[in-house]
């Protein structure tokens, strides 16, 4: 049973890999010039992130399903152009691993 999630879990970020190439395709028709932080990217890789690693704080999602949003979203931002989302995906993963962190082991 538990690799039928792992196999929903990766066919679910590769969808998500896709679009959000194809997204970027449409939003950046230029190769990679922009160098400031997208703030739609970095919601969403923010959301994801904290969905994938802090799904137990999420009570009212399941997390059979909280993991798979998580990864699509991730997959959204990690799966653009060249160049185009790796700070915003930076800064939710370590947001996510501080809000971990802080639960987890009381750190602050």
């Amino acid at each position: 049973m538990e690799t039928i999630f792992y196999m929903v879990y990766i066919l679910v970020f590769i969808i998500g890999s896709i679009a959000g190439l194809l997204l970027s395709y449409k939003k950046h028709m230029e190769p990679f010039i922009i160098s400031e932080i997208d703030i739609l990217y970095l919601v969403l890789a923010i959301i994801g992130w904290f969905l994938f690693i802090n799904f137990a704080l999420v009570q009212f999602i399941p997390a059979f399903i909280a993991i798979p949003i998580g990864l699509f979203l991730i997959g959204l931002v990690i799966g653009a152009r060249p160049g185009y989302g790796r700070k915003e995906t930076v800064i939710g993963a370590l947001i996510s691993i501080i809000v971990w962190l802080v639960l987890h082991f009381g750190l602050i």
